[in-house]
């Protein structure tokens, strides 16, 4: 399947892509949306009931141990053809931004520079008392196990429900597309604000807005262009369509 021949020719003239990522992407590599992770031991948990700073102060052991399991299944995960498609396409372009929605740090494994988290990475923790960002801990008895700067216990670095984002990177993810001249909405819902918002800051500027997503969301019709079917399908199609020259790697 080809690509829409208006968004070849929108990437052949962008200076600035900015592409928002959501969990369709991931879950393309096998990993578990947030609803979808609830098998075996843990179906008999609400995961809202678990990513909250409230679960957490009730009882740590429990939503950690959660987030270890979880972090069990990322590490299992590899890339996919989507995550290197848009590797190969910052490499083609003047510049691109890329914000994701996703905490499991795939787009980082596949080559992705500067990658704008706007609800952090499970594969990191920080410090449930001062917010130090820890990307690595002893082995302990301890669950969850101490901070190594002050001994308060580690938590995921996530945000859960109930917590801001982090506003740094919402600020840079909003002046983004702000500045985009091409915004690239890719597997995600639309639904979870502020996230969501962001397509429509790029469309009030002016800028080509794309959805590649398996089926329409509620950017559908006001994007510029919808192509529905798998991120790692299409993003690769895109990239042999926008540069023929340059061989996709297999």
């Amino acid at each position: 399947m080809n690509s829409p021949p208006e968004l070849v020719e929108a990437v052949r003239a962008a200076s600035h892509v900015v592409v928002m990522t959501g969990a369709g992407i991931s879950a393309e590599s096998g990993v578990p949306t947030f609803r979808d992770a609830q098998t075996g031991l843990w179906a008999q948990y609400d995961p809202e009931e678990l990513a909250t700073p409230g679960a957490f102060r009730r009882n740590p052991r429990l939503v950690w141990d959660w987030y270890s399991w979880r972090r069990e299944l990322v590490s299992q995960a590899e890339p996919n053809p989507g995550h290197f498609a848009l590797v190969q396409l910052a490499a083609h372009i003047p510049q691109l931004t890329l914000i994701t929605q996703n905490v499991d740090g795939l787009h980082q494994r596949a080559g992705s520079q500067n990658v704008i988290e706007l609800h952090g990475n499970i594969l990191r923790a920080k410090c449930s008392a001062d917010g130090r960002i820890i990307t690595a801990w002893p082995e302990t008895s301890e669950t969850p196990p101490p901070c190594p700067e002050c001994g308060a216990p580690l938590r995921p670095d996530v945000v859960w429900f109930g917590e801001a984002l982090p506003m740094l990177a919402l600020n840079q993810a909003a002046r983004a597309a702000e500045q985009g001249d091409l915004f690239l909405s890719i597997g995600t819902s639309a639904l979870v604000h502020p996230a969501a918002s962001l397509a429509h800051i790029a469309l009030q500027r002016g800028a080509v807005v794309a959805e590649i997503n398996l089926e329409p969301t509620p950017l559908t019709a006001a994007a510029t262009i919808a192509w529905h079917g798998p991120a790692g399908q299409l993003l690769p199609q895109l990239f042999r369509d926008a540069f023929p020259a340059d061989a996709f790697p297999e």
